[in-house]
């Protein structure tokens, strides 16, 4: 029987702490934190920052946030790190050649039971999976930022990964409170991002092509469909409405819809001046202040953890 206690996690970026604390949160798993350059004292900073707001409002004490910083393990070596674990996933640099040659070289260090998963959010599995000798051990678990409070992981079945593997895959996301989903296609931008970027496709043409502006767009979802997403979504809701009547819609719709297979051309120029958002001094579709983007970030970690734990 496969065992769900020992967990390796590489890589201690964003990503990769808000992993660790994601599996820490059970009391039964170990976490074993991997990273060449990044200090453990750096590590549990992370961490704490992550825990402050679910400290402030009252989602564990500070007694419980010790207990799961106990479970978590800062370690540089990447032999020592890997040589128990059950279950290992990946947090490195999107770059497809150190994917592959972490995989590869992972085979030598961990027991054959071992399973792997790669948390690219873009890359394919199957193409990560290649210099792999069983590449039946490997599936991709794309987690959502931040991880430790996002319920869904993206269970990606590459071309040769097992059944059992991806039985065991969905059972230990389960385990740590997580909502995996079964995708069965390793396609480009799986399931969730494929819906996120086909609205964000639409949105910044209606403000290219002058329909509205991007306040306006942002304030047309989050006070009509936005709201109810959570709770009904497309299709739960084509079936509530009546598949006949979607079929009307769309052959009316579907037509004046943005279509490009391009990234829009208003996007490329902004990009071009420099107008990044967030990371160019709030320049961007709309003009942020550092006072409108912190509120931004605070607002978005509230509304999860009110939505999450009902705090």
């Amino acid at each position: 029987m496969r065992s769900y206690k020992n967990i390796a996690v590489i890589g201690a970026g964003l990503m990769g702490c808000g992993l660790a604390q994601a599996f820490a949160y059970c009391k039964d798993m170990k976490v074993m934190l991997q990273s060449r350059a990044t200090p453990a004292d750096e590590v549990f900073k992370r961490i704490d920052s992550n825990l402050k707001p679910l400290l402030d409002k009252g989602v564990f004490t500070q007694a419980e946030a010790d207990e799961i910083k106990s479970r978590i393990h800062p370690i540089n070596n990447m032999a020592e790190a890997v040589k128990d674990a059950d279950f290992v996933i990946e947090c490195v640099a999107e770059d497809m050649e150190i994917k592959q040659n972490l995989f590869r070289d992972l085979e030598a260090l961990t027991s054959r039971e071992c399973v792997y998963a790669t948390n690219t959010s873009v890359m394919s599995p199957t193409e990560i999976a290649q210099k792999m000798t069983h590449k039946d051990r490997l599936v991709g678990a794309h987690f959502w930022n931040p991880p430790y409070l996002i319920p869904l992981v993206e269970v990606v079945k590459a071309a040769e990964t097992s059944e059992e593997v991806m039985d065991y895959s969905m059972e230990i996301f389960r385990r740590i409170e997580k909502r995996p989903i079964r995708v069965n296609k390793d396609v480009p931008g799986f399931v969730a991002n494929r819906l996120q970027h086909a609205l964000w496709r639409e949105a910044i043409s209606i403000v290219e092509r002058g329909i509205a502006d991007a306040a306006t767009v942002d304030e047309a979802i989050k006070s009509s469909f936005g709201m109810r997403l959570p709770q009904l979504s497309p299709m739960e809701n084509s079936d509530m409405v009546g598949l006949d009547l979607t079929l009307q819609i769309h052959s009316y719709i579907l037509k004046y819809i943005e279509s490009s297979t391009e990234p829009s051309p208003l996007l490329k120029e902004k990009v071009a001046k420099g107008e990044l958002g967030f990371k160019a001094n709030g320049n961007g579709w709309q003009q942020w202040t550092p006072e409108t983007m912190a509120a931004s970030k605070k607002n978005l970690s509230e509304y999860l953890i009110k939505v999450i734990y009902g705090k």
